[in-house]
Parts: C-alpha cells; structure tokens; sequence
C-alpha cells in the first residue's frame, strides 16, 4: 500500500496570522512539521499552501510543496486539490497533518498508519486522553467520543466530535490527522458542507453526517497545536531543550 502525506498550510490563520513562518530553533513552524512526517518513513510528503512564502519557506528547507487555490473552505478540500495535481495513480492511502503541530509524535502518524492498513478503514483519525477537566468546557479544543473502549478495540468508531460536553466517559482530546482511503477522500470532497459541520466548524461531521465511518487510534500524548501567540511560547520553550 502507498501513501502520500499532505500538510495543508496557510499564512492567514484567524487568531494568529503568519504562524507558518514563526520559527522554532531557526527553524519555521511548517519545515518542523514536514521533517516530523518525513521521519515517520510512511511516504512521500508535500505541503499544500495558497501561499507563495510558505511554499518557498519550505523548498528551501529541503521539502516539497505545491501552490493551491485561495478558494478551499477546509483544510481537506485542500489536500484534494493537491492530491489531483501531483496526479498518482498508485496511491492507495491520504494522510491529511496539521501544519500547526511542529511537535507531533513521529509514532502517532506510524500507530495511525499502521491501524488504517490492518483493518481497511475509510477515514483514520487520532485521539489523546485528557487530563485537565477544564478541556472538556474549552470550544478551542475539540472532542471525540469513541463508541467503544481502547481497552476493547484499538481502533474503535467515533460516536461524535464536539466542542464541548459535560460527558467524560469514552471522550478524548481529538488530535488533527486524518487518513483517508483515496476513494473516500473523493466522496467526502463531493458531499457539500454539512448544517452539523458549518454550525460546529468541524468538517469531520460531514463524513460522519454521510454515514462514513471514521476510526479513531488512541495517541501516545497529546501535541500542542499552534493557534495563539501564547501557544507559541509554549511550544517554543517546550522544543528548545529537546
């Protein structure tokens, strides 16, 4: 099986514009997350940006990124438009990562990749436990509901994903990495936005709201995602004694 990994990127993020680019250990945000996916060895890996810094950024890290329209709603709708210009035939599987995790886990992207291949699945995703109360209130950071326990399967369904709940049992900090089966990844991109997936600005609600399953793997840790200038802090000081 074959697999291609898109890291959809771009400089306009709402809460913290340029973030991309913020470097860490001279290195820029986007260049930490491709070499981080190219380390899991599972593929070849290109970012996918509207932005000609971030393309350039990259390049002249040693990577591979690909222009895309200004137009895309999501981040998936994206990694579409540059799965159909590198134009392979010999793909089997999609891996969608955050360009704004430069700390992910080498071995969640190979634990996801290793539970997409051994039980066929549709759309893969990743979940870490939770271990601050107040995550489960917090609408920055989103949640999955799994429909059965990891201690029963590995790679159990998602019941639902939600911005916030009072519900603790079987629920998970949901991580943002997807892998898809090429002909999924298609039917997703063919199926408009959904009412559930526009009103909770989640696009993981349209596969679900079009009855595909989506299979969640169980993280070693939970990765901090870059949305806000202290995130950034954070993160910074986290990775410089690394």
């Amino acid at each position: 099986m074959k697999t291609l990994i898109i890291i959809p990127s771009r400089m306009s993020a709402t809460r913290l514009p340029g973030k991309p680019l913020l470097k860490i250990n001279g290195l820029s945000i986007i260049s930490h997350v491709f070499k981080r996916a190219e380390s899991a060895n599972i593929g070849e890996v290109i970012v996918a940006t509207e932005d000609r810094e971030i393309l350039d950024d990259v390049k002249s890290n040693g990577g591979n990124a690909i222009l895309t329209s200004k137009t895309h709603k999501t981040g998936t709708d994206r990694i579409y438009e540059a799965f159909t210009i590198v134009n392979r035939n010999d793909i089997d599987l999609v891996m969608n990562i955050q360009g704004d995790e430069p700390d992910i886990d080498i071995d969640d992207i190979k634990i996801l990749h290793s539970e997409m291949k051994n039980n066929n699945s549709k759309i893969g995703t990743m979940a870490a436990k939770i271990i601050n109360n107040e995550i489960f209130e917090n609408e920055n950071v989103v949640k999955v509901k799994i429909k059965e326990s990891f201690e029963r399967n590995p790679f159990p369904y998602a019941q639902n994903f939600m911005r916030k709940t009072k519900d603790k049992i079987d629920v998970f900090h949901h991580m943002g990495i997807y892998c898809y089966d090429v002909q999924t990844l298609k039917r997703f991109i063919s199926f408009g936005q959904s009412k559930n997936e526009l009103e909770n600005k989640l696009e993981q609600l349209r596969a679900m709201d079009n009855n595909i399953n989506i299979n969640v793997a169980l993280a070693k840790r939970s990765p901090i995602g870059v949305d806000t200038k202290e995130d950034y802090l954070a993160i910074k000081k986290i990775m410089k004694y690394k």
